[in-house]
């Protein structure tokens, strides 16, 4: 099943594992949209680096600490996705009670590893 996947946090930069999760993504089949600090690509995704109107998002994975995240609260419960993943080092206990009290569902997990064990 393709779930429409936003990775905010997206980064040019190979190393990252926003950059790796958005290959492993599109490998697995799903859409991608990337949110970053910077425009730029990764492959033929472009990073934008303001918030788009996207539609028809099933999950969100979060590469931000929680510090950068708080802008971008309005605009997560806005998209009402189905599920947002907070990676290692994005968990956000804040930003979690919102969520719930909007009815999205959080993971505290890593999306790649979520994708090697066919779990995503």
């Amino acid at each position: 099943m393709n779930k429409r996947t936003l990775v905010i946090g997206a980064s040019e930069h190979s190393y990252r594992y926003s950059h790796m999760a958005v290959h492993r993504l599109l490998a697995a089949g799903h859409e991608v949209v990337a949110l970053g600090v910077r425009k730029g690509r990764i492959g033929s995704i472009s990073i934008e680096d303001t918030p788009r109107n996207w539609q028809d998002i099933h999950t969100v994975t979060i590469y931000l600490n929680p510090y950068h995240q708080q802008v971008y609260y309005r605009y997560i419960i806005e998209l009402n996705p189905k599920r947002v993943i907070f990676n290692p080092g994005a968990e956000n206990n804040e930003l979690a009670l919102l969520l719930v009290e909007n009815g999205i569902k959080f993971l505290n997990a890593c999306t790649l590893v979520m994708l090697s064990a066919g779990n995503y």
